[in-house]
């Protein structure tokens, strides 16, 4: 059995996190669009993530990208920026292996490296997987909306799960 390898993402992922992506996106509600995002667009997003100082990491499992995830502004404005939300997607063939965990694990130590307060992650309610790992790593549920998305020809509701970090970040 290959061990996972958690890394930074360089732009010469972009193909394998563009396929996790679309993955989620055309046949999950992981990812409320109704589309495919193309290569261009996937490039750009690592490199605005890394311009702004955010990681953007992949799991491998030999040469083969098996997931990957980041973390960004919660929101834009100044009294937000010690806290963000993150992404996690795995392939959908390496679902129940752990590698969520670790690159979740792997975020929140960067997280906290970089002196955030709190992790915020926003889940579709029925995304049983995703709010299990979430709360095993730690994180509370301090939301729930009703009906704020669509996808599928239904309407979504949206689960906030947060983590607070262990670190001393003044305000």
């Amino acid at each position: 059995m290959m061990s996972l390898i958690v890394r930074d993402a360089t732009l010469e992922d972009a193909a394998d996190i563009l396929a996790i992506y679309n993955f989620a996106a055309l046949n999950t509600t992981a990812v409320w669009t109704d589309g495919p995002a193309d290569l261009a667009s996937r490039r750009e997003w690592i490199r605005a993530r890394q311009q702004a100082g955010y990681p953007v990491l992949v799991a491998m499992k030999g040469r083969d990208v098996v997931g990957f995830a980041s973390f960004g502004d919660f929101r834009p404005f100044p009294g937000y920026r010690h806290t963000v939300e993150n992404s996690v997607y795995v392939d959908e063939r390496h679902h129940r292996a752990g590698i969520g965990r670790s690159l979740l694990a792997a975020l929140i130590e960067r997280a906290t490296t970089q002196n955030k307060h709190a992790m915020i992650a926003g889940i579709e309610a029925l995304n049983a997987g995703s709010i299990g790992l979430h709360a095993s790593l730690g994180f509370v549920e301090v939301a729930r909306m009703p009906e704020v998305g669509c996808k599928f020809g239904r309407w979504l509701d949206l689960v906030f799960m947060q983590k607070t970090l262990a670190n001393d970040v003044r305000p």
